[in-house]
């Protein structure tokens, strides 16, 4: 499949799985007598409510449509009823149709870690921080936050949470009680990088390996799920301090950058913040290195 047939698939995957998740009840179509045989709503019906003939909404969901205007694409996301995240999701995969995009897009940044941001992980001692790409190939991490997830290290290779996470899913479940969760969130974030990068080898690879060797991934990867988490929790279950569930915030690095900081900052005074201090003084007896090399 080269890349313009690649570009097109994407949008009709991203469309047509937006589609069967908006009944015609949702839509505030009248009911039907007819046994459908679609689930959700059909290509027609899509047209009807966005005001574009039902040709144009097919070459648009085929990813066959020059250059579809905001107003029907806003009106298009409205009926399917896209979040913010879905909709600039979807952007990006329309963008990705024409050329000039697609030629932007091949000379992706490596985009090492600055030594700034190595200050700043040194200087956040007492809480755990990673830096993370697109990818969830973790570039560096503070000493805390080395020992905090130092399971997903013994992966032969890059270090990689999304690996971990469904290559090694007994453990990835021992260490995360919320595997279900987290590993729904980690598919739908890497969907949002495949839009962001279509022609990024190391992604494709990823996805690639992940999609042969794990069920779970396929099935989480078929749903065509996007969406961004900038702040949240995180429930782990270590083997020094036991269960804890820590809140997170990321962090992009600058507007360029392929690059998430990642902090777990629990209040001061909690249990949570204590039990990281007790991390943090075994850790200071036992120093693991702070950065993938």
């Amino acid at each position: 499949m080269d890349e313009k047939e690649a570009a097109r698939a994407a949008v009709r995957e991203f469309l047509t799985t937006r589609r069967a998740r908006v009944t015609p009840a949702d839509a505030g179509l009248p009911p039907q007598g007819t046994r459908r045989r679609v689930k959700g709503l059909r290509r027609e019906e899509v047209a009807l409510l966005a005001g574009v003939s039902p040709e144009y909404y097919v070459r648009l969901e085929r990813g066959q449509a020059t250059g579809p205007s905001a107003g029907v694409v806003d009106a298009v996301a409205d009926v399917l009823r896209l979040d913010d995240d879905e909709r600039a999701h979807l952007d990006r995969l329309l963008a990705a149709l024409t050329p000039a995009t697609r030629k932007r897009r091949r000379a992706a940044a490596k985009d090492p870690v600055t030594p700034g941001i190595r200050v700043l992980l040194d200087a956040l001692d007492h809480l755990p921080a990673v830096v993370f790409n697109g990818r969830f190939d973790i570039l560096a991490t503070n000493t805390l936050g080395r020992v905090l997830l130092a399971p997903v290290y013994d992966l032969p290779g890059r270090t990689n949470s999304a690996r971990f996470l469904f290559l090694e899913e007994a453990r990835a479940r021992d260490l995360f009680p919320e595997w279900d969760r987290i590993t729904a969130d980690t598919v739908a974030m890497l969907r949002i990088e495949a839009g962001r990068h279509p022609d990024d080898p190391d992604l494709t690879e990823l996805i690639g390996q992940l999609a042969t060797r794990s069920t779970e991934f396929r099935t989480r990867w078929a749903a065509n799920d996007v969406r961004i988490h900038r702040t949240g929790t995180k429930t782990f279950r270590h083997p020094l301090i036991g269960e804890i569930t820590l809140p997170y915030e990321t962090l992009r690095i600058d507007a360029a950058s392929n690059q998430i900081l990642t902090v777990y900052a629990p209040q001061p005074g909690t249990p949570e913040a204590d039990a990281l201090r007790l991390l943090a003084s075994w850790n200071a007896d036992n120093p693991e290195p702070r950065e993938l090399t």
